[in-house]
């Protein structure tokens, strides 16, 4: 299964790490049109222990998947880089409500 990251939805305390700020992220899996909200843990769990398939759709059409990733200090956490070089389109997403 996949899902299209639609918005997500983050704390306004500070966080060292952006991807931590994410609570919860909201994903509408476009072949059968179900929408849903995920917390940020579940997500990572899904992508990385049963192959789940998260992707956003940037301005320009493009997809681009979402990668688990750990902070050093046991977070989990997705993203859609490989490092902190390049611009994240998933910290682009607009805040659900």
């Amino acid at each position: 299964m996949a899902v299209r990251i639609l918005c997500i939805k983050t704390d306004v305390r500070l966080h060292e790490n952006p991807y931590i700020a994410i609570d919860s992220l909201e994903w509408v899996n476009e072949r059968i049109n179900v929408k849903g909200v995920t917390e940020r843990a579940k997500l990572y769990d899904w992508i990385k222990d049963a192959d789940g398939d998260a992707y956003i759709i940037d301005e320009y059409g493009n997809k681009t998947s979402l990668i688990p990733a750990v902070c050093p200090d046991g977070n989990k956490y997705v993203k859609t880089v490989a490092d902190e070089s390049e611009p994240d389109y998933l910290l682009a997403l607009p805040q659900s409500a």
